[in-house]
């Protein structure tokens, strides 16, 4: 069905795919335990690099969207169960609390993009209780792995429903999240990082031993995006 409707169009619907890395405060309550934690890990030196890298890597973000029509954008975010004026609500909130990511996604919202509901809240509720058990560095569980597919169909099939012919839709997603399986064929997917580089860079950040390597995954995260070519690995 999707392949006719593509041919019947002629278009292709457009998906920029932003693999995220989330922040203590993108986190709610669990954040700030989980940035402690992190923390440990990796050592202070390394983290405060971190910081630094995740302020580069939005800027470069914010630069590439800045690009874009912003009329034409349609805004799936990573947790978002909301659209219209509570969704609306919900990222001035985040902007406020610091949140770089809503930060983003309200200066989208206030040149004329617009705001889609993204996520299922029980599935969100059913992680949010899974992650009061997990720790950084931990190995996934099944559990986890199987809320993770269940959050990652729900969000490409609400995608596939709502984004229109002529629109630029923009999925910024945890990097951990695997949604292009998912998706309808006649979406066309752009990459604006590599989410297996980002999922690298978590890794060696945490628990890593080489700090040449660190440092070479780190400054591709903080690069200028450059959109490639060929959609992120699935």
């Amino acid at each position: 069905a999707d392949c006719s409707r593509a041919e019947r169009t002629g278009e292709m619907r457009r998906l920029l795919y932003v693999p995220i890395i989330h922040e203590e405060i993108d986190m709610g309550s669990l954040g700030e335990a989980l940035a402690r934690e992190s923390a440990a890990l990796s050592g202070s030196e390394r983290w405060v690099s971190h910081k630094e890298t995740l302020r580069a890597f939005w800027e470069s973000v914010a630069a590439y969207l800045g690009s874009f029509n912003p009329r034409q954008l349609r805004g799936y975010q990573d947790g978002m169960v909301a659209d219209g004026a509570m969704g609306e609500r919900i990222v001035l909130e985040g902007a406020r609390r610091g949140s770089r990511n809503y930060q983003l996604i309200l200066e989208l919202l206030s040149r004329g993009a617009e705001l889609r509901k993204t996520e299922d809240p029980a599935l969100l509720l059913a992680e949010h209780a899974h992650l009061l058990r997990y720790r950084p560095g931990d190995v996934p569980s099944q559990e986890r792995d199987s809320l993770m597919e269940e959050r990652d169909t729900f969000i490409a099939d609400a995608i596939n429903a709502t984004l229109r012919d002529g629109e630029v839709g923009v999925l910024f997603i945890g990097a951990g999240h695997r949604v292009l399986p998912h998706l309808a064929s006649d979406v066309s997917v752009h990459g604006v990082k590599d989410e297996e580089k980002l999922r690298m860079y978590m890794q060696e950040l945490l628990l890593g031993a080489e700090p040449r390597r660190i440092e070479v995954l780190a400054q591709y995260v903080a690069a200028p995006v450059h959109e490639r070519e060929a959609p992120p690995g699935g």
